[in-house]
Order: structure tokens, then sequence, then C-alpha cells
């Protein structure tokens, strides 16, 4: 795993074509924006984790 810090407007690129950028940072709370094709599912930790529960 790799852990980045980053700012508000800093961003990491995955591959050629995902882009992650933070857009907000507050006390505690961060938002991101992830610019990737539409073909890329992208899914919130806490669904990921449910959906793969069900499957087991």
């Amino acid at each position: 795993m790799l852990v980045v810090g980053r700012r508000p407007n800093q961003y990491i690129v995955i591959g050629d074509e995902i882009i992650v950028k933070v857009i907000k940072s507050d006390e505690g709370d961060l938002r991101l924006a992830i610019n990737a094709p539409k073909d890329v599912k992208i899914v919130r930790g806490e669904i990921y984790e449910s959906e793969r529960l069900k499957k087991i």
C-alpha cells in the first residue's frame, strides 16, 4: 500500500488514466475528486466491504 500526504489541489496519477485530487480538507474531513475512464468501477469502501461479505 502506498501512503502519501496531499494538500488541497494536489493530486496523484494512477497509470495513465486515473487522477485522484484532493479538493477539500477540513478538520478530519477530506474530499477527493476522481477522474477515471467510464469503464473503471469506483466504489466506496463500505459498499465494497458489504458486497464482499454478501458473496461469502
